[in-house]
C-alpha cells in the first residue's frame, strides 16, 4: 500500500541525508572545539586556584587596544567582546541554515524544537526568580541560566564515548541554536550601556552595505572583513553588545548556492571560521572567564545565596522540565510520532544535558553582575550547575548507550562503500 503523502516521519527518526551530512560535519567540529573548551576551562580553574593565581589575574585584567576609538579593552573584555563575536557569526549562519534547509524551515518541523526551546527558555528563568524573591536576592540574573552550551555538552558525550544517533544529536544542536538567538536577543534588549544613537545608526548603516553586496553578489574578502570590523566596532561604542553584530552579519549571509557555485558565502564563511570559533574564540573566553577562586567556603555560598542557587536550579531543574515538558506537550499537540526505536527517556536524558549552559551563561553573567564580587560567585554557580547537568545527562546516557550504539552504527553502515549509508537505500526502495 502506497504511503499516506501527509504522513510525517517520525519525530527523532531518520533525518533526509543532507540534513544528516551537515548536521555530521557541524558536530564534528563543535566536539573537537568542545574538548579545547573543557581543557581550557579546567586550565582556568586550576590556574585562578594556584600561588601563580595573581599572573592569571595580570594577564586577564591587562589594557590594551585603541583609546581614541573607545576601544582600550582588556583581555578578558577582548574575548566576551572581540572573539565571542565570531561565535556568535557561527551562530547566526548556523541559525540562518536552519531557517532556510534546516529543522525550523517549515513550521510543522519548527514546532518541535522550537517549543522546546522556548519552554527550556521560560522555565529556567521562572524558576531563577522563584529562588532569588523566596530568598530576597537580586533578579538581575534571571538570564544566566538560560542558554544550552552545545559544545560543552558534545564534549561530555564526546569524553562517554557515546554514540547518539543523529536526529538526537540535531534536536540537540537546533535546541542550541534556538537558545542562542534568544540569548543574544537578550543581551541586545536587557542588557545595553548607554546608547549612542550615532555609533548605532552607523552599524545599520554598515550592515545594509553588507546586505548590499550579498544581494548584488559581490565576492572578495577584502569587502566584508574591513566592513565586518567597522561594524562590530561601531556596535560596541553604540552601547550594544559587540556580539549582536555578528549574529546580524551571519543572518544576512547567503546560504543557498547560485548555479555553478560549489559551495555558498555562508558555507564558505562557516567552513573557515567555525574551527576557529570553536578551537580558538571559545577556549579563550572560557579561559579567561572561567578562573574563580574555588573553597569549601565559596562552593558553600553556592548553595546558601539566592542569586547563585538561582543559577543552579535553573540550569540543572529548569532546563530538565522546560525542554521536556516542551517537547512532549509540543509531540502531543502535533500528534507527532516518538521513533519506536527511542523512548521519552531519551528525551529526558537529552533535556539534562542540555542544562550545560557554560559560554553563553557566563556571558549573561558577567553583563548581569558587572560587581566582581558578585559576578564571582555567579560564575561559580554556572560551573556548578553545569557539571551537576553533566554528571546526571552522563548516568542517564550510559543506561541506554547499547541502545544508542546500535542506531548509530545502523545509520552508518556502508557496506557497498558508495559513501551513502545503507539504511537510505533501503527506505528509497521501500518508498518506490
Amino acid at each position: 500500500m502506497a504511503a499516506d503523502p501527509r504522513e510525517r516521519s517520525p519525530f527523532l527518526g531518520l533525518l533526509p541525508l543532507p540534513e544528516r551530512n551537515a548536521v555530521v560535519q557541524a558536530l564534528r567540529t563543535e566536539t573537537v572545539g568542545g574538548l579545547v573548551l573543557l581543557s581550557a576551562a579546567v586550565v582556568a580553574l586550576v590556574w585562578a586556584n594556584t600561588p601563580w593565581s595573581g599572573v592569571y589575574e595580570r594577564i586577564r585584567d591587562f589594557h590594551f587596544g585603541i583609546p581614541a576609538l573607545g576601544l582600550d579593552l582588556s583581555v578578558e573584555h577582548w574575548t566576551a567582546d572581540g572573539l565571542l563575536a565570531v561565535f556568535f557569526l557561527v551562530a547566526g549562519i548556523e541559525l540562518k541554515r536552519e531557517l532556510v534547509v534546516g529543522e525550523l524551515r517549515t513550521p510543522a518541523t519548527a514546532a518541535l524544537p522550537v517549543v522546546a526551546a522556548l519552554c527550556g527558555m521560560i522555565v529556567p528563568a521562572a524558576l531563577y526568580s522563584a529562588t532569588v524573591m523566596a530568598g530576597g536576592g537580586s533578579m538581575e540574573g534571571w538570564a544566566v541560566p538560560m542558554a544550552t552550551d552545545i559544545a560543552f555538552a558534545l564534549a561530555v558525550l564526546a569524553v562517554l564515548s557515546t554514540h547518539l544517533p543523529a536526529a538526537l544529536r540535531a534536536f540537540l544542536l537546533t535546541l542550541a541554536v534556538v537558545d542562542d538567538l534568544g540569548a543574544i536577543l537578550i543581551i541586545a534588549v536587557f542588557f545595553p550601556s548607554d546608547l549612542n544613537f550615532a555609533a548605532l545608526g552607523g552599524a545599520l548603516a554598515c550592515l545594509a552595505v553588507f546586505y548590499a553586496l550579498q544581494r548584488f553578489r559581490v565576492r572578495g574578502w577584502w569587502w566584508y572583513v574591513p566592513l565586518g570590523v567597522v561594524t562590530w566596532a561601531l556596535m560596541y561604542n553604540g552601547g550594544v553588545h559587540a556580539t549582536v553584530a555578528g549574529v546580524a552579519m551571519g543572518l544576512i549571509l547567503r546560504t543557498t548556492r547560485d548555479e555553478g557555485e560549489t559551495a555558498s558565502p555562508a558555507e564558505r564563511t562557516s567552513h573557515l571560521l567555525h574551527p576557529f570559533s570553536a578551537g580558538v574564540a571559545v577556549p579563550l573566553f572560557a579561559l579567561f572567564a572561567a578562573g574563580v577562586g574555588v573553597s569549601a567556603a565559596s562552593l558553600g555560598e553556592v548553595f546558601t545565596r539566592p542569586e547563585p542557587l538561582g543559577v543552579v536550579v535553573g540550569l540543572v531543574v529548569g532546563k530538565t522540565l522546560g525542554i521536556f515538558a516542551g517537547t512532549y506537550l509540543a509531540a502531543r499537540f502535533t500528534r507527532a510520532r516518538l521513533n519506536p526505536d527511542l523512548a521519552w527517556a531519551d528525551v529526558f536524558a537529552l533535556a539534562v544535558l542540555a542544562g550545560i549552559g557554560f559560554t553563553v551563561a557566563l556571558l549573561i553573567g558577567e553583563l548581569a553582575f558587572p560587581d566582581p564580587a558578585a559576578a564571582e560567585h555567579i560564575k561559580a554557580a554556572v560551573l556548578v550547575g553545569s557539571l551537576i547537568a553533566a554528571a546526571l545527562a552522563a548516568l542517564l546516557i550510559r543506561r541506554r548507550n547499547g541502545v544508542y550504539r546500535r542506531l548509530y552504527e545502523e545509520e552508518e553502515r556502508d557496506d557497498d562503500h558508495d559513501g551513502i549509508p545503507d539504511i537510505y537505500q533501503r527506505s528509497s526502495a521501500a518508498e518506490h
